[in-house]
């Protein structure tokens, strides 16, 4: 690792330099056209549904692991029946082993197809072309019609449908230092994660309103109404995405990067991570600490429905208002903190938000007993620390990346936070079954998030030097 503060000192042959000064090989001499900021910033808008409402809260959740999917005389078995409660958990369980699978192929794709987006240049070409394939899968599941027969075809498709997600992701934050300069990457990153959050809870407030108000009469039996849910996000998705591949240049090929063949790009990519280390160890051992408290972070949103419905009792339908005012406050709160992370830097934020989540959830966990106002209260300050410490996670990553490097750098990003995915989950569950209460598994991911913000304590980042924008006046927020 390198001294706080320090220049890394690196061999004098090597044309990737990872930066010494966070930000110092990031372009400040130029004006990034705002209509090429908003157009990569929409792109977060364009397919967070997918995540939001297919993933999360609507299809996956409500249509695809339901009886829908049960053979009919199960089906028509009483709610808490041990048979259909069996029958259910298999759904749930068929459909985590196709999550599985996805995640290893993200493990294994992810880094070398960032690698070679480097080396070709073709970041935009690849984004567009997995952006082109995340609409086409959202439109293939209004063909998963409600019978056990489409069941594995359903969850097929949503697996893939995260692989190809994850992929376009890793070029689209690559491109983000195309769109930004050191005064403003930050508050360029944070634009995106806070249009991502809000995209996303249009997108659900939209099915809500359509639920409420009945479809308009529409027969939706065979599921239809889900169906059309998802070929609505797949439009939504192509055409939030557009001004991207219209507005935003195309990244120029990195200088001396190899180009090789698929396969033997694992062993350009094996070599590389062995130079990352002895030459920018700072962005290596980031990318290990990140990868532990960005689980914990997915764990406040994966298990913060069920500890508002089981602990704190909350209705279907404030579990749902709760989810929206979340997501809506994470958003806000993203933006503003973008602007933040330019003045103090980075690291700063990160820290910040990561205790200040830690005080939180012993705040709803030892109070809980004063009932659903606490987790009204808590739980919107854990969502307003969540989404900064993702964009600001995001920001530091591009500032301290080796130039040229970007692509791999965020391959190895999504790879090493599918690697931990595991360690949220097992650690609510073990805090469970330990105590024998649902409230308790705020400790586990408490504690998720306590060791990732010490592991990042020790990251020994180059100093922070905050940039002024052309024409800003001096120690003004950029």
């Amino acid at each position: 690792m390198t001294d706080e503060g320090a220049t890394p000192k690196v061999p004098a042959a090597a044309n990737t330099l990872a930066i010494g000064v966070m930000g110092q090989d990031l372009p400040d001499d130029r004006i990034v056209p705002r209509k090429q900021v908003a157009s990569w910033a929409l792109w977060d808008w364009a397919t967070q549904p997918f995540n939001s409402v297919i993933l999360t809260f609507v299809f996956a959740s409500l249509y695809l692991i339901s009886d829908n999917f049960l053979p009919a005389d199960v089906a028509a078995l009483a709610d808490g029946d041990p048979i259909k409660d069996r029958a259910l958990a298999d759904l749930s369980s068929g459909y985590g082993l196709a999550t599985t699978i996805a995640g290893i192929l993200i493990f294994l794709l992810a880094p070398v197809l960032g690698q070679r987006a480097d080396a070709n240049g073709s970041k935009k070409r690849v984004l567009l072309l997995f952006t082109g394939l995340l609409a086409l899968l959202q439109f293939a599941l209004f063909f998963v019609y409600a019978s056990p027969a489409y069941f594995w075809y359903g969850a097929g498709v949503l697996a893939l449908g995260a692989v190809v997600s994850e992929i376009a992701g890793v070029n689209y934050n690559a491109m983000l230092v195309q769109v930004s300069t050191k005064s403003t990457i930050g508050k360029v990153s944070g634009l995106g994660w806070g249009l991502g959050y809000l995209g996303g809870i249009v997108a659900l407030v939209i099915v809500v309103a359509l639920t409420f108000a009945d479809w308009f009469g529409l027969d939706t039996s065979n599921g239809l109404a889900y169906r059309l849910i998802a070929v609505g996000a797949a439009v939504w998705t192509v055409v939030f995405s557009l001004p991207l591949f219209f507005n935003v240049p195309e990244s120029a090929p990195s200088p001396g990067r190899e180009r090789v063949g698929f396969f033997r790009s694992y062993v350009v990519l094996v070599k590389d991570i062995a130079r990352l280390y002895r030459e920018s160890r700072h962005t290596f051992w980031f990318l290990f600490a990140s990868a532990v408290y960005r689980d914990g972070l997915a764990g406040v949103f994966a298990f913060g429905g069920v500890l508002a419905a089981v602990a704190f009792h909350f209705t279907t339908n404030e579990v749902l208002i709760f989810g929206i005012a979340a997501n809506i406050v994470a958003g806000i709160s993203t933006i503003i903190a973008g602007r933040i992370d330019d003045f103090v830097g980075p690291k700063a934020v990160i820290l910040f938000t990561l205790f200040g989540l830690v005080v939180m959830a012993l705040v709803v966990f030892f109070l809980h007993d004063l009932g659903t106002a606490v987790f009204w209260a808590g739980g919107l300050t854990l969502s307003a620390f969540v989404g900064p410490a993702q964009a600001a996670s995001r920001s530091l990553l591009a500032r301290v990346t080796p130039e040229g490097r970007q692509g791999e750098i965020f391959g190895l990003y999504a790879t090493t936070g599918r690697v931990a995915s595991f360690i949220s989950p097992a650690l609510w569950t073990v805090s469970i079954t330990i105590f024998g209460a649902t409230i308790y598994g705020v400790l586990g991911i408490a504690l998720v998030i306590l060791v990732g913000a010490v592991l990042l304590l020790f990251v020994k980042l180059p100093k922070y030097v905050r940039a002024e924008a052309p024409g800003s006046i001096p120690g003004s927020l950029a």
